[in-house]
This record gives structure tokens, sequence and C-alpha cells, in this order.
């Protein structure tokens, strides 16, 4: 597995086919390169760099990364230096399809054989290790589009789940089959796959996680109610917090507590979400011909000379740079 960059878009026409072709053998730089463009901004080191080869095929699907990486031995760094340039809010899964890994997150470190599963957050320190090749397929998401508590993922990182047993012998095989059929995800029927992956995911992480149980502390059940509403009404130019509290039927300072109990103020998660949407409009080639400030009015930033400012102290770049590194 192997990475590097923000938010989910396609990888350089140079470095892969893409789904619809067979992804040609790819040097380090090259794969260097290639992930930079798929995934956050990682280190990535090869053991024998001059033969190191690897092949990245990759499709993506309203704003979720499916990839199918082959490669040689390596390993992938997530610095905190890397977090604090480059920050992105993704969620990562890994599907173990050949060979072995081995990941490292939140002081935890597991062994990854085929079939198994894990997840990670790109929010904080990691590393995978591969001694041999080794396929694995990776798909990354918006901490928005994986329903469970935020606070609660770093319980849930770098724990092996098992592809053979219980409800993971159901989405292992469900997810390699996506995996090799990548060319499917395209039109309506791939947007159903890809949620039904995404809905297949989050039932697994409930029931391996016991999240219902976790999901019942009055507080946190509550938050997660007002966290969702606000995902839905994020291009309302009226959300505020005073909006957001008479939707829930609670005070303004009642929300305001909410929020601190995570250790977040309600204008910086609307902030950041936004944020995040103005990232995925802005890689997207669908979208290539929308002005950037169209962009950053649809999702609450109705001064473009703020937006730029704003969205550079997030991602490190201007939003014009990072729709010219995605698209070209």
């Amino acid at each position: 597995m192997t990475e590097q960059h923000e938010p989910p878009h396609p990888p350089a026409d140079q470095a892969a086919d893409g789904p619809d072709g067979d992804a040609r053998a790819l040097g380090l730089p090259e794969f260097r390169d290639a992930v930079s463009r798929s995934f956050v901004p990682l280190l990535v080191t090869a053991p024998d760099p001059d033969a190191f080869r690897a092949r990245l095929t990759q499709a993506n699907v309203h704003g979720v990364s499916f990839t199918d990486i082959r490669a040689d031995a390596h390993v992938v760094e997530r610095t905190p230096e890397l977090i604090g340039r480059t920050p992105g809010s993704f969620y990562k899964i890994s599907l173990q399809l050949e060979g072995r890994g081995l990941l490292r997150q939140g002081g935890r470190e597991v062994e990854l054989q085929p079939g198994d599963l894990a997840i990670y957050d790109t929010e904080q320190p990691y590393t995978l290790t591969f001694e041999r090749r080794f396929r694995t397929m990776v798909i990354q998401l918006p901490h928005d589009r994986l329903h469970i508590p935020h606070e609660f993922a770093n319980r849930m990182t770098a724990v092996r789940l098992d592809g053979h047993e219980g409800l993971g012998r159901v989405v292992s095989p469900f997810l390699a089959t996506i995996g090799t059929n990548l060319a499917e995800l395209h039109g309506p029927a791939g947007a159903k796959l890809a949620q039904n992956a995404v809905d297949l995911l989050e039932t697994l992480f409930a029931t391996e996680f016991d999240l219902a149980r976790y999901a019942a502390d009055p507080r946190r059940a509550q938050l997660q109610r007002i966290r969702d509403d606000i995902d839905e009404r994020l291009d309302d130019p009226a959300l505020s917090p005073q909006t957001i509290a008479a939707s829930a039927f609670i005070s303004v300072r009642h929300l305001h507590s909410l929020f601190h109990d995570q250790g977040q103020t309600v204008a910086s998660y609307v902030r950041t979400r936004r944020l995040e949407r103005c990232y995925l409009d802005l890689t997207d080639p669908s979208s290539s011909e929308v002005p950037v400030a169209t962009i950053g009015a649809r999702w609450g930033f109705k001064d473009a000379a703020h937006f730029s400012r704003v969205f550079k102290g997030a991602y490190g770049e201007t939003p014009s740079a990072v729709r010219r590194r995605a698209l070209g």
C-alpha cells in the first residue's frame, strides 16, 4: 500500500492507465508521484529502489476512492510533519489481498494477511511496512462519509478485522470483487456499488467495535445527530450556531458545550467540513469548468479572498494551485 497527497482524485495519466485499462509497471519515482496524486502526503521508501516495480489502478466515485495496488517491498510513513503541513481528514481501509503487511498507528501494531481488513486515520501518524511483494486494495473516504463517532476512531485504528470470520466473511469477498472490477464503478450502478461498500464497512465496524453501546451515551448521541444535520446543510448560507441549535431544539450554550466535550468548536467543525467539500469539488474533473470562487461560495465562503486564505491555511496551497495539480 502506498500513497501521498490529499483527497482522492485519479493518479497521473503517465503513472497508470486507470480502471479501464491495465496499469503499466511503475518505478519508485513514478510510484511516489502516482500515490502523491491519489492519497495524502507520505514518505515512501524501498529496500531496493532501483529494482522496485508497482502497479496502481484507481476508481473514484463521489469522493470515495478505490485503489488496487500491487507492489514490491516498501515502507510508507505518514509523519507528524506531513500532517502539519498538509492535513487531510480521511479514513483509509486496507484489504490485504496477497502477501502480508504490517500497520502501526496509535501505539498498536497489527499484521494483515490475505482477507484481513484494517482502518486507519490520515490525521494521525501511521506506518505501513511490506517486506515482500504484495497486493492490497485501499478505500479512502472523508471522515464525514463514514458514519462512525470520530472521537471513537482512535480505538478502531490498527485493529485486525478477520476476513474469514463473522461479517468479515461477507465484507471481505465483496470488496475484493470490487478491487478486481474497478472498471464497473461508473454511472449510477457504480455509485450504488460504491455506496454498498461504504454501508457494509459501517456495518462491520459497528458490529466489531460495539458502536451501538458507545453511541448510547446521550451527549455523544446528541452530538452525532447534530453533526449529521450540519453535514446535510453545509451549503446553507444561513448555517450558524444559532440555526444549528434551533434545529436541534437546544440552546446555543448547550451546543457549544457538546462540541467542547470533544475539543472542538462549532465554527471549526463547520469550516473543516466545508473546506473538505471544496477540495473534493476542486479535484473533481466534472467540476473543472466551475470557477474557484463559485465553488467557495457554494460551500459558504462568499468572499473569494477570504476563501483562498482559509483554504491555503488548511491545505498549504491555494484553491487554484490544488486544482492545477489535480487536473493539470
